[in-house]
């Protein structure tokens, strides 16, 4: 997959982290949420558990010696997930606010803390 130009994405950061509950808005998982089991900042893209399944044909190896078909999720571009709110299950965008000398991420629909 072919790296992102020198001028894009200059900051590498999702509004996203590895472990957050996510809906995904647009494309044809629309509707569907999950948790976010990988991100990568670089590439602008989240795996989300559960979403956008594909099914991959594995060759024979030592650990897998029957080989065969396996499924696993592919990665989704960050821009088409946001972080469901905790309070009331829809999606959300997030405000940063510190809290106790801390940065916190902060529900913008709910003012919920989200870490």
């Amino acid at each position: 997959m072919p790296r992102p130009s020198a001028g894009s994405h200059h900051n590498n950061k999702l509004h996203v982290k590895k472990g957050d509950t996510v809906i995904v808005l647009s494309g044809k998982h629309k509707g569907q949420t999950g948790k976010v089991l990988l991100a990568l900042p670089r590439d602008q893209k989240v795996v989300v558990e559960g979403v956008n399944i594909v099914t991959k044909n594995v060759k024979p190896s030592a650990g897998n010696p029957q080989g065969g078909q396996e499924q696993r999720e592919l990665a989704l571009h960050a821009s088409k997930v946001s972080i469901v709110d905790p309070e009331t299950g829809k999606a959300t965008r997030i405000r940063k606010t510190i809290v106790d000398g801390k940065k916190v991420r902060v529900a913008v629909a709910s003012g919920k803390n989200i870490d």
